[in-house]
């Protein structure tokens, strides 16, 4: 009888324990900006499986068009009726004027150990920028790249004269449209949504995104010349809101923590060779995709219009702005020397 009671105890206090865990226990949503499979999905899905592996919450992942444009999950996560989003730059640059130095040309550069290593370090990706998303009520959690610069056009250019006249579609993001009006090309912001129409209707001419999103969205169908001009890398960044962050426990805030570095673990060994293999099925799949790699010297032809860009970012973005591009310059050198 003693025994049974103490096995009836034991029962007790374990469905109790299991009952109160169950009650604690959150389902945490998370929104990001591209399709199934695409590098932002691979990261949230690397995040909901540590949660759910080491925790009892649950994580819903909301992938791009479900819950409308990147800006309106912005304003869902601000507004708190989503935990978690991942956001380019490009598009939070409306809101965070600063996060658009990502989008001055030439100035990261296109070998990617390097700019693996730059984001390790960074002293502006992991210090300054957490400051700067939660003016915005937001917790920067991770930043981290996503793939080389493409540009695809109506036909092959290789020098700023060969895109005047082209409209080249941009995010919504004043200084992206400075860089292609300095590249000689009218620049037309369009939500992602409206852009394969409008290159299909030839209302733009051209775009630019990392290969892998040119294959994913099919963009190759429609604008088939792909130019690979160095100009940059496409950046984003995961982050929750910060009234939800803070008020979670130290031990779930450490979760969350853990669970985004091992996303962020497993999608820079996912983005090694991506580039290549979707750059490898674009051409399986159209016989009329050109590629061209401009040389060097076509190269300084763009480069040598960056400066210009830099001069508008801090225009925009004032002293702080230029505090914060004195410190990627020291940052990129840092790596660079070493």
């Amino acid at each position: 009888m003693i025994v049974r009671n103490l096995l009836t105890a034991a029962s007790v206090g374990a469905l109790l324990f299991g009952l109160s865990a169950a009650a604690n226990a959150d389902n945490w949503r998370y929104a990001h900006e591209e399709f199934e499979g695409d590098v932002q999905d691979v990261f949230a899905v690397a995040f909901k499986e540590y949660v759910e592996d080491n925790s009892d919450h649950t994580v819903q992942v909301y992938r791009f068009g479900e819950l409308g444009e990147s800006d309106d999950i912005m304003e869902q996560t601000q507004a708190g009726i989503l935990q978690f989003v991942n956001q380019s730059p490009g598009f939070t640059g409306s809101l965070i004027p600063e996060a658009q130095i990502f989008f001055i040309p030439y100035l990261l550069p296109t070998d990617e150990e390097t700019v693996i290593e730059f984001f390790n370090t960074s002293t502006a990706i992991n210090e300054t920028f957490p400051e700067l998303y939660a003016e915005q009520g937001l917790e920067l959690l991770k930043m981290y790249p996503e793939g080389e610069m493409v540009v695809t056009l109506d036909e092959p250019f290789t020098s700023p004269d060969d895109l005047r006249g082209k409209n080249i579609r941009t995010m919504t993001n004043p200084l992206l449209s400075e860089t292609y009006r300095a590249f000689g090309a009218t620049p037309t912001p369009l939500p992602w949504g409206e852009v394969y129409g409008g290159l299909q209707t030839n209302i733009i001419q051209g775009q630019e995104n990392p290969i892998f999103w040119i294959e994913s969205g099919g963009l190759y169908e429609v604008s088939p010349n792909l130019v690979f001009t160095g100009h940059g890398w496409f950046t984003t960044a995961m982050m929750a809101n910060q009234d939800f962050f803070d008020g979670l426990s130290e031990e779930d805030q450490q979760l969350v923590r853990d669970a985004t570095e091992a996303a962020y673990e497993h999608i820079i060994e996912h983005i090694s060779g991506l580039a290549d293999e979707s750059l490898e099925a674009i051409q399986e799949a159209s016989d009329e995709v050109t590629v061209t790699r401009l040389d060097e010297e076509q190269i300084q032809a763009f480069r040598e219009r960056a400066p210009q860009v830099e001069e508008r970012f801090v225009e925009m973005t004032g002293d702080r702005g230029a505090e914060l591009l004195e410190q990627f310059k020291d940052d990129l050198e840092a790596v660079t020397n070493e």
